[in-house]
């Protein structure tokens, strides 16, 4: 018998509870999935099964927004974006289960989202029951409609994106190549570990994560701190190696921009965009925890994080500071041996992880962060010593935000040239850049360069 059959009659599943509730804050307070999932999970206590259904059912939905429109629409007599706001996620929310997740009864499906309707607008959970009725008697082949004529248009429906960033990336990488990395962006990512070496090795931490969690994992490709998790029970932060910093989520394609920087024991690093600590505390690791790291946000509450970081992992070496690089730039004396700008950018690159983030950008908001973006990196550029090191990063595919950027310091500034260092774990491109995709490599989408200053 289903989870759903045991509820109470007239009760709806904890977990289509929650993803409803979490899909509705993001449809209507552009909240992030990720926060609200977890602040949902804790205010109601729900149990980690159905944190774990619940995560599906949001990110699913998510990534598959636009499809599920289109599949949808045929059986509404109202546009979808006209329709109340909790009409409209609990649609989606049921088509995601019917149509991707086999092992999910069509009755309990539709039958809690009916009992989730009620305490929406008059009429609601009658025409929320009649669409998913007429919705749910289809079959695979019967689902689709005819697809936009535009082809680039349909491609984008079919895959699920945004037709002015299918066509970017049509345009960059022709459709082939732009469709794997669009069907690679609607994959579940893997959940990765980073161990904290400066407590115990990758191989330890494995054995601590199977005998204490049965946590089952996997050596990461590249990345000789990291582990893929194949087999976890409950969320990391219920793991007794988290718990006590043996580790940190942390994706590989994230772990190797910091190693591209190659920080050294005894050296002074500057973290320019610091928060939440993850790259900062991977930074102390790889200087064995010997050094300086100052570590920058303009956020105090972001910030807080880096503190909380690494006090939890026992990294002693990062001094924080309130600020931007900008803001630094014209009252610290002290010069870096190394500094990193993982720069706020589009986020166009980690789509898998935050599929929000691809109905809420827009073109134009690709010039706008790389108008900030080169702001922060000609500021962070004086903050290194001579013969020093800098390593530009963003999880972003687009290369306004990256080649454009570095382009416009090494036209500005000619003290600072391409750097790529002579052997890295991950092949280079030819132009000396690090660039990840999860359709090329399973990792992050990041492109990272490294310089270095005469």
């Amino acid at each position: 018998m289903s989870a759903a059959r045991r509820e109470p009659r007239g009760a709806a599943a904890p977990a289509r509870v929650l993803a409803a509730h979490v899909l509705e804050r993001v449809e209507t307070d552009a909240a992030f999935a990720d926060l609200a999932l977890e602040a949902g999970a804790a205010r109601h206590r729900v149990a980690p099964r159905d944190v774990g259904l619940a995560t599906e059912l949001v990110y699913g939905t998510l990534r598959w927004q636009r499809y599920l429109d289109w599949i949808l629409a045929p059986h509404s007599r109202r546009r979808l974006d006209a329709l109340d706001a909790r009409v409209r996620v609990l649609l989606r929310m049921t088509a995601y289960q019917l149509v991707f997740l086999e092992r999910v009864p069509a009755f309990a499906a539709v039958n809690d989202a009916v009992t989730l309707a009620r305490s929406g607008a008059r009429g609601a959970a009658e025409y929320t029951n009649a669409v998913l009725r007429a919705f749910a008697k289809r079959g695979a082949r019967e689902r689709e409609p005819a697809p936009p004529r535009d082809p680039t248009d349909a491609l984008a429906t079919r895959c699920s994106f945004p037709t002015w960033l299918a066509a970017r990336w049509v345009t960059r990488y022709g459709a082939a190549e732009a469709e794997a990395l669009m069907r690679a962006m609607n994959e579940r990512p893997p959940l990765t570990l980073r161990a904290n070496t400066l407590r115990l090795s990758r191989e330890a931490l494995a054995a601590r994560l199977a005998a204490e969690d049965d946590v089952a994992t996997r050596p990461t490709s590249w990345a000789p701190e990291g582990l893929v998790t194949e087999r976890a029970s409950g969320a990391p932060a219920g793991w007794r190696a988290f718990a006590d910093g043996a580790c940190v989520v942390q994706d590989e394609a994230s772990m190797l921009v910091a190693r591209l920087l190659e920080p050294r024991a005894g050296e002074t690093i500057i973290d320019a965009c610091a928060a939440p600590g993850t790259k900062t505390t991977h930074l102390a690791q790889l200087m064995e925890g010997r050094g300086r790291i100052v570590a920058l946000d303009p956020q105090p509450a972001r910030l807080g994080r880096v503190t909380e970081a690494s006090a939890r992992l026992g990294v002693t070496i990062v001094q924080t500071i309130e600020g931007t690089a900008q803001e630094l730039a014209s009252s610290y004396a002290p010069r870096a041996d190394a500094l990193l700008v993982d720069a706020p950018c589009t986020s166009l690159g980690v789509l898998r992880r935050n599929p929000e983030v691809k109905w809420r950008r827009r073109p134009e908001d690709i010039a706008a962060s790389a108008a900030r973006q080169r702001e922060i990196l000609t500021a962070a550029a004086t903050l290194v010593k001579p013969g020093g090191r800098l390593v530009y990063a963003t999880c972003s595919p687009e290369p306004e935000e990256n080649e454009a950027v570095v382009t416009a310091l090494l036209t500005a500034q000619p003290a600072w040239r391409l750097d790529p260092p002579a052997d890295f774990p991950l092949s280079l491109d030819a132009d000396g850049y690090l660039r990840t995709r999860p359709d090329r490599h399973g990792i992050d989408g990041f492109t990272a360069v490294r310089l270095r200053r005469a």
